[in-house]
């Protein structure tokens, strides 16, 4: 398909540049192939059915935006970690990378010295951490959150961006962008559901900042997917299959759970235990195996994750879902408003 037929208009006063308080305080678009309402976070217990249950992603953002400079000729860079290669290497998004040579080594303050490993086709570079400590600990001590683009672009960075920008579910070190479907969630809410009868389960996948990139291609037959980690372990896919054998629904919290949940799932609609990298991308014409819904939040104009909900629900719905959105206020993007998606 075209990039240009998944393009809308979306003012800019509609980014949302800080989180509503209390977060289940946000509004909710419930969104079906017959029609829309509008809703709120906290009405989601009423939006399910006893039994059906939500799945949330735990992994947890770390200060992966690094400012540094290159300890010979003391240029400045800035660089942000996508990918973990393995316990001292990472592969990274550099601001200025045409001034680092294979070699190099960057100092990012505070002690934290990291050697210019390699170049990838990409255009990231692999940095690999000097010293024996843990890569998180030298992290904590001189990165700071790697907030979306449409965000850092207006604001500063700040303390209150590392509470903001992690769920309540958030375990496991990893990810460089946040799972924002869960942002809304919290201890009230969860409460709310169980009391309901709604279940919950949670899953691994380590967000990278290539969600961020741009489609530059003009078909989306030619665009690379970024990949990235996950893992479901074999209790969580047979109790997910268990939801569905007995007729409820599995509700994907974020494109995280949903694309981790697609790539383990085979063409019998069984969900398998999974741990590695995944890739996929998906578009109109694709055909569900392993979700029943979708909670995420407003996505970017000719966006993958945008895709990937007009896949879900049709073009056509999603375009006019978006065009109700940005009429009615809703606020868009990770710190913005949520819809909840049931085909």
């Amino acid at each position: 398909m075209r990039v240009d037929d998944f393009d809308f208009d979306l003012p800019s006063e509609r980014i949302a540049l800080r989180p509503v308080r209390p977060r289940d305080a946000a509004k909710m678009l419930c969104v079906r192939t017959d029609g829309m309402a509008d809703a709120t976070v906290r009405d989601l217990s009423r939006l399910l059915a006893p039994g059906d249950c939500l799945v949330f992603n735990d992994t947890r953002v770390i200060p992966a935006q690094l400012e540094g400079v290159k300890l010979e000729g003391q240029a400045r860079i800035g660089a942000t970690l996508h990918k973990r290669l393995d316990l001292r290497r990472w592969q990274a998004f550099v601001r200025n990378a045409k001034r680092l040579r294979v070699g190099d080594v960057v100092d990012f303050g505070a002690g934290v010295l990291a050697d210019v490993e390699a170049r990838g086709d990409d255009g990231s570079i692999t940095l690999a951490f000097q010293g024996d400590e843990p890569v998180e600990l030298l992290l904590e001590r001189t990165g700071t959150m790697p907030l979306p683009p449409y965000i850092a672009a207006k604001r500063a960075i700040d303390e209150a961006d590392r509470e903001d920008y992690q769920t309540r579910f958030a375990q496991k070190d990893g990810a460089v962008a946040a799972p924002t479907a869960s942002l809304h969630f919290t201890d009230r809410m969860m409460a709310e559901l169980a009391a309901a009868g709604i279940e919950h389960a949670t899953l691994t996948l380590h967000v990278g900042a290539g969600t961020f990139l741009p489609v530059k291609a003009d078909d989306t037959a030619d665009h690379q997917m970024h990949a990235e980690w996950g893992r479901i372990d074999a209790e969580t896919a047979a109790r997910l299959n268990a939801v569905r054998a007995r007729g409820n629904r599995v509700i994907a919290v974020g494109t995280t759970v949903l694309r981790l949940i697609e790539s383990a799932a085979d063409t019998d609609n069984i969900i398998h235990p999974f741990e590695g990298d995944t890739a996929i991308f998906i578009t109109p014409g694709y055909r569900f195996k392993g979700i029943d819904g979708l909670m995420t939040n407003f996505h970017l104009p000719r966006s993958t994750l945008f895709m990937l909900v007009s896949a879900l629900m049709g073009l056509d719905v999603m375009k006019a879902a978006y065009t109700h959105a940005i009429e009615n206020e809703y606020r868009f993007y990770s710190y913005g408003d949520s819809s909840l998606l049931l085909p």
